[in-house]
């Protein structure tokens, strides 16, 4: 009899977790699904249009932040509430060893899937570092993501046929690929900031078996974004704002005066142009054309297309809460120089 009430009261409270959830669930759809509405009424009620630099700068900050925001905090509570499940050490031992080559075509694959820009991918790969998925998986997912997705293929086949965008495809996934094996085999964990560290381990978060209540559960997941959340936040608005202080400043008569193929240097300094900059592999392809229409070469072009969404500076911002200054430098080395050989590949193919 005394078992009763507290029975009752789990249930009550396991009810108004369920119920909860749900509200927020559909007010998260609500937001995400009209962000560029909030963004073009916060640009209206301050006087300012996209046709301006500014004007389309705030925009970008007003539509990106949100989102970012919006993905990290959902990622995050459902890799907390998983969590509990799947230790770290369990986790870890499905991804090890000789199926850490398998882990990284599927997560560079999942990639494929996922139409995120560099930041708004950043959430889910925190999500996997703290589930305890290799460094070097993890990194596979967050170079392919924003770099070979949905969007760019339909959109590279569109434009210039089916040729180029299979080989995008083929020598983009690669590059992921092949980074992240490249990472893994660095052994570079010591390198994530200590409280990425934690929660690998296990000394931050809650690990519960199958017979465990959902409540238990639920606030693993609430618990998961306080930690998480709380402390990345910050780098997401400077990253972003960075990157809506660019946008809109892009130099195409500048560029394309030096993106030809005579000279060797071309490619590398077309990476190096396009690591400040920041945009979405929808937002790139307008400016990816108006480059080849003032005679830039493909190559060129396209390497200077990875370097912006795959390793762009708001990117580094955002991830500096989650990376060592080390393991970002190193990040940024072995993707860059997948990206310059896919740059001359094409000039030399094409």
């Amino acid at each position: 009899m005394d078992m009763q009430p507290t029975l009752e009261a789990k249930a009550t409270l396991t009810l108004r977790w369920l119920l909860s959830i749900g509200a927020v669930t559909l007010l998260w759809l609500a937001a995400y699904s009209h962000l560029t509405e909030f963004a073009d009424f916060i640009l209206a009620s301050i006087g300012l249009t996209r046709q301006t630099a500014s004007g389309e700068a705030l925009h970008f900050f007003f539509y990106d932040t949100p989102k970012v925001l919006l993905l990290l905090t959902g990622i995050v509570f459902l890799m907390g509430i998983i969590q509990t499940f799947f230790a770290p050490e369990r986790t870890r031992a499905l991804l090890a060893g000789k199926r850490v080559g398998v882990g990284n075509v599927l997560a560079a694959s999942l990639g494929i899937v996922t139409p995120f820009c560099s930041c708004s991918a950043v959430p889910l790969f925190i999500g996997f570092l703290s589930a305890g998925v290799p460094l070097g998986v993890t990194f596979s997912f967050l170079i392919s993501a924003p770099m070979v997705n949905e969007v760019a293929l339909v959109l590279l086949f569109g434009m210039f046929g089916w040729k180029v965008a299979a080989l995008y495809l083929g020598l983009g996934l690669s590059v992921a690929i092949v980074s992240g094996l490249v990472i893994g085999q660095l052994r570079m964990e010591k390198f994530l900031e200590e409280w990425v560290q934690q929660i690998q381990n296990g000394q931050t978060a809650t690990y519960v078996t199958e017979s465990v209540d959902w409540i238990t559960r639920f606030e693993a997941g609430r618990d998961h974004v306080k930690n998480i959340v709380g402390k990345v936040w910050p780098y997401i608005l400077a990253g972003i704002g960075l990157g809506a202080g660019i946008h809109g400043y892009v130099p195409e008569d500048f560029m394309a005066s030096f993106m030809g193929k005579d000279v060797w240097w071309a490619v590398p300094a077309a990476v190096l142009l396009g690591v400040p900059m920041y945009t979405n592999a929808a937002g790139i392809i307008p400016i990816v054309e108006a480059l080849l229409g003032k005679g830039a070469a493909l190559g060129t072009v396209l390497a200077f297309m990875m370097a912006v969404i795959a390793l762009s500076a708001p990117e580094m911002i955002i991830l500096r809460k989650v990376l060592k200054p080390r393991l970002i430098a190193t990040f940024a080395g072995v993707v860059a120089t997948g990206i310059l050989l896919v740059g001359y590949v094409f000039n030399l193919v094409l």
